[in-house]
């Protein structure tokens, strides 16, 4: 696009000797002819914020954590998140409500001219996109068969039962007792009973292994192998108690894009939920994350240029200096200064004066 419009400007050079002259578009409106179509700045604020996650699953024996080991243990499954960092990073586009039709005519200080405004900013092509790679990202599922192959002991018991019937004998009819075994499921407790009882033997097996009160004897790779095999069974067994999590980070971007019809100049950047995670800001299931600007300098300070007439003369748009700072409710998570173009004046340049290199 831009050798087009290069070429546009070249045949404006050599065709036209018109004076230079610059249009404010409105919807709607007709191209001049000859005219170079450029746009003023705007000011986009980038948020890349990150969340720690964690996937929990409680352990079936949590309820009785405390009863048989001692322990306070979470007894609800669920996602949880926590904000850990906030990036802050303004980019500049073009700003399509503000399109400028500007005939350069045939002076080489106006070109020149032209193109130095761009070079450093203060105009930007029409077209003018700064392209983003979008990511895309799936939750993962959590895994309901997580403890199943930690179940260490039977899930099966016997019980006995006493049973009686009625016999005759010489004396008459008596009442005989019967023992009758049956297989029947164990309670939950009881299972937790009996790993929290391996636990234990687990822990008094490795103080004997370390102090040598054992018939075997055991030393340098042999002892540090049994070690770690007592350790990972005991961790394994606990897990039924106090649970298992997985832990990844969300990272996620977001966008705003500062207006000079908001008075406060406060927007809110996006949302965390402690159990969603990041959410775009009209989400109004987490809490906000909040922008605030403020001017580094009184705005109504600016000069303002009088738009009456733009005959030789090229707009362009002077930024202004804000002071950015992120909120998390009281909590301060960043601050920053950075120019915000849409904010600032609007103002112009003679294009036909020359300027000393």
């Amino acid at each position: 696009m831009n050798k087009i419009l290069k070429a546009g400007l070249l045949s404006v050079f050599v065709f036209f000797t018109v004076k230079a002259e610059s249009q404010m578009l409105k919807q709607g409106d007709k191209l001049p002819l000859g005219a170079v179509v450029y746009s003023l700045p705007s000011t986009t604020i980038r948020f890349v914020a990150e969340a720690g996650h964690e996937s929990f699953i409680a352990g079936p024996y949590a309820k009785f954590a405390q009863k048989y080991l001692g322990i306070q243990a979470r007894e609800e499954s669920g996602e949880f998140y926590k904000l850990n960092s906030v990036e802050m990073a303004p980019f500049i586009e073009a700003d399509h409500s503000s399109n400028i039709a500007l005939n350069i005519g045939s002076s080489k200080n106006a070109s020149a001219n032209f193109l130095e405004f761009i070079s450093q900013g203060l105009i930007v092509w029409s077209d003018s996109y700064a392209g983003k790679d979008e990511k895309m990202r799936f939750p993962a599922m959590q895994d309901n068969a997580a403890f199943v192959s930690t179940l260490s002991t039977s899930n099966l018991t016997s019980e006995k039962s006493t049973l009686y019937k009625t016999v005759q004998s010489a004396s008459g009819l008596e009442r005989v007792a019967v023992q009758q075994n049956q297989i029947v499921e164990k309670s939950l407790e009881k299972r937790a009973e009996e790993t929290a009882a391996l636990i234990f033997k687990l822990r008094a097996k490795r103080v004997d292994i370390i102090t040598g009160e054992t018939d075997a004897t055991f030393s340098g790779e042999a002892l540090k192998s049994a070690i770690d095999e007592i350790n990972r069974l005991e961790s394994e067994y606990l897990c039924l108690f106090i649970g298992k999590s997985a832990f990844d980070t969300q990272r996620v971007s977001f966008e705003v894009v500062p207006s000079a019809d908001n008075s406060k100049q406060i927007y809110i950047a996006f949302r965390i939920s402690d159990n969603l995670g990041l959410l775009p800001p009209d989400n109004l299931s987490g809490r906000p994350i909040v922008l605030e600007l403020t001017p580094e300098e009184k705005i109504s300070d600016s000069p303002n240029m009088d738009m009456t007439s733009t005959k030789g003369r090229v707009l362009y748009r002077r930024p202004a200096i804000m002071i950015a700072r992120v909120l998390d409710g009281q909590n301060l998570l960043l601050q920053a200064r950075t120019p915000v173009y849409q904010l600032g004046s609007i103002l112009s340049f003679p294009l036909e004066v020359a300027i000393a290199k």
